[in-house]
């Protein structure tokens, strides 16, 4: 998690949403990545969407089973439903979205019994710090003139 909330906040320097997402597998980090939505104008780019994506091509293959998501910021529908289909076995995030979350807070997409994979669900784990990280930055947002 403290690698994610690194990559939160280096896209918090390009102007991007601090959420940042590592992969792993048996202790090795596969992929890393924070939001790329601002950069290239692209809203699917979150964090977590652009590691599954790197953590595939590494493998060689789109199913993540045996594999850790680290996330700074409980995964939205897009993302929820990306783990589900990526077989992604685990999913750690740090701060809870009562806003947009899809893995406890709006619903839990992510372990749905309707859906043919179920992730291990770990929330709230370096929330305070991943918390902080977003509220600094939408304060400084409202308050641009």
């Amino acid at each position: 998690m403290a690698r994610a909330l690194e990559m939160a906040r280096a896209g918090e320097a390009r102007g991007e949403v601090p959420v940042g997402a590592v992969i792993v597998h048996d202790g090795v980090l596969l992929a890393e990545s924070h939001n790329g939505t601002v950069e290239w104008r692209d809203p699917t780019a979150h964090a977590e969407s652009l590691a599954i994506r790197g953590a595939a091509r590494r493998l060689g293959d789109w199913r993540l089973s045996g594999c850790t998501l680290y996330t700074t910021l409980e995964p939205c529908t897009q993302c929820a439903g990306a783990i589900v289909l990526a077989r992604i076995t685990r999913l750690v995030f740090g701060a809870h979205d009562p806003n947009g979350g899809m893995a406890g807070s709006l619903e839990n997409l992510v372990q749905d019994p309707r859906l043919n994979h179920r992730v291990e669900l770990l929330g709230g784990v370096l929330a305070e710090e991943s918390s902080r990280l977003l509220r600094r930055f939408f304060r400084a947002r409202r308050s641009r003139p």
